[in-house]
């Protein structure tokens, strides 16, 4: 591909024929507690963390995803997704809501067993979560048509059997906490979006594996690995 032929990421919206321009992709690591629990952390109201998956991660509305090179465990983590339309830095949680143009149902797909090795060695997470099509992607719910949701099932299930089923209302930091404490970090700008986090039950899929994921009132999606 010339490389003037590169377009950047963009995001459908439901009922709308415009598209979400995608600046940069955040992820809150650990912000359910069962899922901390299960990773082996403590379920203790830390300070939010955060990392970041590169914009060719995306994969618009899912479909088929390439099973990635270097890993023998690569796990799902279905997130919610919060679209940023307005940018700024040091954002009040109170204030938050006014930043977010959208809610979209996205999954962190993400090599265990290279993320586990560098957490051993003190090294950064990338090789273990940025990958092509690490990120499927549904399109964006517009605030105005949704509201903001603080409550709904989030589930994801693997050859139709459940792997995860938890709620919003689970999240150790909501989402106006979590831009809040991400702005501090970086001034966001309109285009960013975040994934929050994922509930307890994240496992490994393998070849053949058909992956849905859905948010009540938000939407769903469907990958199958080959």
């Amino acid at each position: 591909m010339n490389i003037f032929d590169i377009e950047q990421k963009k995001l459908p919206i439901n009922g709308s024929k415009m598209k979400f321009p995608v600046n940069r992709v955040f992820c809150v690591g650990r912000n359910y507690a069962a899922h901390v629990i299960e990773m082996g952390g403590d379920a203790v109201r830390e300070s939010p963390f955060y990392f970041i998956k590169s914009t060719d991660t995306l994969f618009i509305n899912g479909g088929e995803v390439n099973y990635p090179s270097k890993t023998e465990n690569l796990h799902h983590e279905i997130e919610l997704v919060v679209a940023i339309h307005k940018g700024g830095r040091d954002i009040q949680p109170e204030n938050a809501l006014e930043h977010i143009f959208g809610y979209a149902v996205g999954i962190d797909l993400t090599r265990r067993d290279l993320q586990s090795e560098a957490k051993k060695l003190g090294r950064p997470w990338d090789t273990g979560k940025t990958f092509g099509q690490a990120a499927p992607i549904s399109a964006i719910q517009p605030v105005e048509s949704i509201g903001h949701p603080v409550a709904g099932n989030i589930q994801l299930m693997v050859n139709n059997s459940i792997r995860q089923d938890g709620d919003l209302s689970e999240m150790i930091w909501s989402v106006p906490e979590s831009i809040a404490k991400l702005s501090t970090f970086f001034e966001l700008t309109a285009g960013d979006i975040l994934f929050t986090g994922t509930p307890s039950g994240v496992g490994k899929i393998v070849k053949g594996d058909n992956v849905k994921g859905k948010i009540d009132g938000i939407g769903h999606i469907e990958i199958n690995i080959i």
